[in-house]
């Protein structure tokens, strides 16, 4: 005799409508997509299982048990789907079976009801243990969410080297702390053992508050000086501030409030002492180093200089913060001079002067793909006492040190510098980091000198700005993978136990080059790879591309269509149709008059927040970021194309075709994510990886990151789920065995042991930051801080204006 009463009849009715809905849905969805994906080559799975699902929420509406089985096949039949597509990765899995596993639940509670109305045994002794397990199993999982997954944790523990007093660290001198740009402090007093004490020791207010979350707007993105007792940062409308080293307090302010269209930032500043003697170089036949030479009554003998965003070349007292008068005109060079066209936002400097020697070095920021005629990358060397300057290199000149005749510009649209340059005293030689000449996506115009300095590392004497050598990492630049971050100068450990001195520098392809600091040579292996060609006219296709092959390739894995990622299996879906409709043939995929895949695409790969290293481990530290974008040439006489760029981020999210200028195209680019605004690929979309230089193999590699200040759409999830997000800023290295980083999507400031990669303290930042840490030790009282700019995450609409050092709380 049936249990069921009328009421229970009733609510079982309506229980199995709802479900049965929530099925055809499913169902639909997944036949629809599935057939679609079906025809574009890819996995037969989401059609096969949608029919089923579809049949499971027929016999749902009928109320038979039978709905039960045929979905509990389709959740076993996608976990062997599942294992065999993705493999046991967690966050593959979770994205394939989670969703899945919430509908079994809800089949299985519904089984007893369904088969007592049917007149059977209900099965309860089943149903009931079954749903326990997959109950626990989505605990677990949940639990599991909030763990890291690293893609690899190799690392064991170094023991820590002490600091030699003799050549313990005094100051924060430079942009990367050393000229080389080694963002590593001779410091030990916080250590991998004691940085669970780090406290707040005081925090500072310097009145300039961001104002875009974009990219296009302002952002504060500055690396702070240190020098005795003084700090000195830089805004982002490029007003300067010193500060008192222990207390925080002002000691003085200069207020520039340059402006600009996009970009608006300071990413650091230099610092000059003429009191101090001038090092030569030793390496035979460096040119030497010209003395400083100051002019009767200039009393600033210790200077700032500063690149501003409107592009002047500004020298402050740091003893005042007054100008230096004697410097230029008034203390300020106007560094559009020579250059024709170049008003906001065409060209713009956003990365710190380099001073090298006495001379002061600066390149710029030319606006991407914004039109062909745009100014010259031109890099220009100053006397850093007077502001005269000594040189220019201009790649669009076959003496590229020429000087400009009466009424003549400098070559318009040559490769530029925007990243941070470094500086080797010893050989009085400044490396360049080079970008592409405009615009960064057609290249069918370029020059033979375009061709030989577009993406590559360029090494000039300081002092003449003579060529001592180029090497390029991209030919005929495509993608605006041009070099985004500051060369590191380290001394590479050899296979026979020596050293040499080297640069290394990762690059937004995801690529680590090591090169000979006195030939450019490689140190490591480098393989040109065959590469396939597009349907651009007259476009100067390479059948080949440089790989780094001797070093990790990081984020830069060929992407599958089993790599494609979403929060639940709908996003994942249209991912995987998304990436099976694009054209794509690995990293150096060409751009098309079709939709094609670049991954990573120009935001990175690896960008200016540069490498950290440690000398003792020889180990370097890279962070990275995994954007895919998809990029389409649009015939520039056709009706879909909307206003130009403006040279910023807004290009790259979706504001329609952009013209590029001069070309026979517009240009539609926007980033691969899926329609929750999530990227399209698997987790990590971020890293931090120590590379051991002795064996030139990834030591650790974890996913830095959590979506609690993000999320889909925008909306924070307030979830410490450590997926790995992109990063915007630099990291740290210290003696004291930790690795400091803070630009991630959340607002935190992390320590990790730089020997295994396991996180060991981090500190919540009233905002994010994409500020790069410094570590100094007072003067006064011997302690030893760790400083860092939050200013606001990329994608975060909340922004601040602070400045947070810590100490240990003893």
């Amino acid at each position: 005799m049936s249990e069921n009463t009328p009421r229970s009849s009733a609510w079982l009715g309506l229980w199995c409508a709802v479900l049965g809905i929530l099925f055809l849905a499913t169902g639909l969805f997944f036949v629809i997509g599935g057939v679609k994906l079906l025809m574009l080559g890819g996995s037969a799975y989401f059609a096969v299982a949608g029919v089923f699902i579809l049949l499971s929420a027929l016999q749902l509406f009928r109320r038979r048990s039978s709905a039960v089985t045929i979905f509990a096949l389709v959740f076993i039949a996608s976990v062997i789907w599942a294992l065999q597509d993705a493999g046991v990765n967690f966050w593959p899995l979770v994205s394939r079976l989670m969703v899945p596993a919430g509908f079994l639940l809800l089949a299985l509670l519904t089984l007893p009801a369904l088969r007592r109305r049917e007149g059977k045994p209900s099965a309860a002794k089943v149903a009931w243990p079954l749903s326990a397990v997959v109950v626990v199993g989505m605990v677990a999982t949940f639990v599991q969410m909030f763990q890291p997954h690293s893609p690899v944790t190799d690392g064991t523990t170094l023991p820590l080297t002490p600091v030699d007093k003799a050549s313990e660290q005094k100051n924060w001198e430079n942009y990367g702390n050393t000229p080389g740009g080694s963002r590593f402090v001779a410091l030990d007093q916080i250590t991998r053992d004691n940085v669970r004490d780090l406290k707040v020791a005081w925090t500072f207010h310097t009145g300039d508050i961001p104002d875009s979350p974009t990219g296009n707007g302002a952002e504060d993105q500055q690396t702070p000086l240190q020098i005795g007792d003084t700090l000195y940062l830089c805004t982002p409308h490029n007003n300067v501030i010193a500060v008192d080293a222990d207390s925080g307090k002002e000691k003085w302010k200069h207020v520039v409030n340059a402006r600009a269209e996009v970009w608006n930032r300071c990413r650091g500043l230099a610092w000059f002492d003429a009191t101090k003697p001038v090092s030569q170089p030793s390496v035979p036949g460096s040119v030497p180093v010209p003395q400083p030479q100051l002019a009767a009554g200039d009393s600033c003998q210790r200077r700032l200089l500063m690149n501003t965003i409107d592009a002047r070349l500004i020298a402050i007292n740091a003893d005042n913060g007054e100008l230096c008068e004697h410097f230029g005109k008034n203390g300020v060079v106007d560094l559009k001079a020579g250059l024709g066209d170049a008003q906001d936002p065409k060209y713009q400097l956003t990365s710190a002067p380099t001073v090298a020697g006495t001379t002061v070095v600066v390149g710029g920021r030319v606006a991407d793909n914004v039109q062909t005629d745009m100014p010259g990358g031109v890099i220009r060397g100053f006397d850093v006492i007077s502001g005269e300057m000594r040189w220019a290199f201009d790649s669009g000149k076959e003496d590229p040190n020429a000087a400009l005749k009466p009424g003549e510009n400098y070559v318009r649209s040559t490769p530029n510098s925007w990243a941070p340059m470094s500086y080797d005293p010893a050989m009085n030689t400044v490396f360049m980091p080079m970008g592409s000449s405009s615009v960064d996506l057609w290249g069918a115009t370029r020059t033979a000198l375009n061709h030989k300095y577009g993406a590559s590392i360029l090494a000039v004497d300081a002092t003449t700005g003579k060529e001592k050598w180029v090497y390029q990492t991209v030919h005929n630049d495509l993608w605006d993978f041009d070099l985004p971050m500051q060369p590191s100068l380290i001394d590479f450990p050899m296979k026979d136990g020596s050293r040499k001195p080297a640069v290394v520098i990762g690059t937004k392809a995801g690529q680590i080059y090591v090169l000979d600091r006195l030939t450019g040579k490689p140190l490591t292996e480098v393989k040109e790879v065959p590469v396939k060609k597009g349907n651009i006219p007259d476009e100067q296709y390479t059948s080949t591309q440089p790989r780094s092959v001797g070093m990790p390739q990081i984020g830069a894995d060929t992407l599958k269509e089993s790599d494609m990622w979403g929060a639940t299996p709908f996003d994942q879906l249209v991912c995987r149709i998304g990436f099976k409709s694009m054209r794509y043939d690995g990293l150096y995929t060409v751009p098309g008059t079709d939709k094609s895949l670049s991954f990573p695409g120009s935001l990175g790969g690896m960008n200016w927040g540069s490498l950290s290293s440690d000398p003792n481990s020889h180990y370097i530290f890279v962070n990275d970021m995994r954007l895919g974008l998809w990029v389409q040439m649009i015939p520039a006489n056709t009706d879909k194309i909307s206003r130009g760029s403006n040279g910023g981020e807004a290009i790259n999210t979706g504001m329609g075709a952009v013209p590029l200028k001069g070309t026979p195209y517009a240009v539609n680019k926007n980033r691969f994510m899926s329609p929750l605004g999530i990227p399209c690929q698997r987790p990590p979309f971020g890293t931090l990886s120590a590379v051991d230089l002795k064996t030139q193999k990834i030591v650790w590699q974890v996913p830095v990151g959590t979506v609690q200040d993000t999320g889909p759409f925008g909306i924070k999830m307030h979830a410490q789920m450590p997926v790995g997000m992109p990063t915007l800023g630099g990291t740290l290295a210290t003696q004291g065995g930790l690795v400091f980083i803070a630009g991630t999507q959340d607002y935190y400031l992390r320590a990790f042991d730089s020997s295994t990669g396991k996180e060991v303290w981090k500190a919540r930042l009233p905002v994010g930051s994409q500020g790069g840490p410094i570590s100094y030790k007072s003067p006064k009282t011997g302690k030893q801080y760790i400083l860092i700019s939050a200013g606001g995450a990329r994608q975060s609409p909340d922004r601040g204006d602070y400045v947070i050092a810590y100490a240990l709380d003893n």
